[in-house]
């Protein structure tokens, strides 16, 4: 072989590939590689971060249009117990009269017309008389003397309402007493 004559391995260490890589390439390719994997590592961390947020707003949010009557709910429970109270005060000898018959209907009317709203807006009224007590639910005014196992609630002086999963009132009630 005369030194013109070259090999394929000969030609392509003559375009510049070297045949051992120089340390200074290789320290500064290791450091692209390492910055290259942080920035990944931070760009994977954004979007996580970014999706939580979105998340957690999305999720306020619906809490925010489930939740917003709260406030307006909790005012026209007195309306409810007004008018329940009202209800239960009419004698049944008044509800027969003639006179009276119009305003016991429609006062009759006007009850079954807001429970429907309380129904369309998510309100219900908390079972309490014959349930153990559940402090998250109903709060206990008094003990009372009853056969009943000790903490059955025995007496509800007022109903309690719920706002699709949220306590808008306890129930007040009275539990039987131990011993």
């Amino acid at each position: 072989m005369n030194d013109e004559e070259l090999t394929a391995e000969d030609a392509m260490i003559d375009e510049g590939a070297p045949s051992e890589p120089n340390p200074e390439e290789q320290d500064r390719t290791a450091a692209l590689e390492a910055e290259l994997a942080d920035a990944k590592a931070a760009t994977l961390y954004a979007q996580a971060e970014t999706q939580n947020v979105r998340r957690r707003l999305e999720k306020d949010a619906q809490d925010a249009r489930a939740y917003a009557s709260t406030g307006f709910a909790r005012d026209i429970l007195s309306v409810a117990d007004n008018l329940s109270r009202a209800l239960d005060a009419i004698p049944a000898e008044l509800r027969e009269d003639e006179k009276f018959k119009g305003l016991v209907v429609g006062l009759d009317a006007t009850g079954r017309e807001l429970a429907a709203v309380f129904q369309r807006n998510g309100i219900t009224k908390i079972v309490s008389v014959g349930e153990k007590l559940d402090p998250n639910r109903h709060q206990a005014m008094l003990e009372m003397p009853s056969d009943l196992a000790p903490g059955t609630i025995v007496q509800e002086m007022q109903a309690g309402y719920m706002i699709k999963d949220r306590l808008l009132r306890p129930a007040m009630v009275g539990v039987a007493k131990a011993g």
